[in-house]
């Protein structure tokens, strides 16, 4: 028998949880932590063994009044998601990369907020998982199931991910596959530098990775380029406006 449910049930309130539990852990979280534990358990959406593990995670998000553990609460999130993609909340992140089709695929994304009445938030980006799982809350039943379905290969990707740092909001997504009717299971991820870094640049009299540039005491290729006008660098130098000669 499996323990997955055949037939798609209500689970509005759930995914809205669900969306607050992976948005950033500010103290108005916090504040209403209580209130979401109880909203769970009403609906009845998720097995009691998922609910003990999301239960686990909000007595790990409480600061139980300490400001201190608040500022580490917060900080551990920023860590987490905010550094690797691989645990990145931003579903094209993981589809499109920095390609070019990430743009239309947003366009396309907002226009079916839109279709459904949904408007963006300022600041709020259309792929970010806290986002669409509030749009997935206002669908039916069947569709919302569907729609979860559609994004469970990625929603794989990030539980493994979050269960390689051994984040307790791995249950998160493992309550979001349960209600795709997936099973929450480990795939590969391959292992990937953090942002900070992927983007560093290199050390100062090292070289670079740019073309034309090597280590010290490797052959440095000279390019020579003609000036027109026979310019001096001063005079080819653009103006700026504002800055003094």
């Amino acid at each position: 028998m499996s323990i997955f449910n055949t037939a798609p049930m209500t689970a509005t309130k759930t995914l809205r949880v669900l969306a607050h539990l992976l948005s950033y852990p500010d103290a108005e979280l916090r504040a209403h932590l209580p209130e979401l534990r109880t909203a769970l358990r009403d609906e009845r959406a998720l097995t009691f063994s998922r609910l003990a593990e999301l239960d686990a995670l909000m007595e790990r998000l409480s600061d139980r009044g300490q400001p201190r553990r608040a500022l580490e609460i917060e900080a551990e999130y920023v860590e987490l998601f905010d550094r690797g993609r691989g645990t990145a909340l931003h579903l094209f992140e993981h589809v499109h990369g920095d390609s070019r089709d990430r743009g239309p695929a947003m366009v396309d994304l907002c226009q079916t907020y839109e279709a459904a009445g949904l408007f963006l938030a300022p600041g709020e980006l259309p792929d970010h998982l806290t986002v669409v799982l509030q749009y997935a809350s206002t669908q039916p039943p069947a569709q919302a199931r569907a729609f979860l379905g559609e994004i469970a290969h990625i929603l794989q990707v990030i539980f493994s991910a979050l269960l390689r740092r051994d984040s307790a909001h791995a249950c998160v997504l493992a309550a979001l596959l349960d209600l795709a009717g997936e099973k929450a299971q480990a795939v590969a991820v391959p292992p990937e530098p953090a942002l900070d870094e992927s983007w560093a640049e290199p050390m100062a009299f090292d070289g670079c990775s740019t073309q034309g540039q090597a280590r010290p005491g490797q052959p440095q290729p000279i390019q020579i380029v003609r000036a027109h006008g026979h310019q001096t660098a001063r005079q080819a130098a653009p103006t700026v406006p504002g800055a003094s000669a």
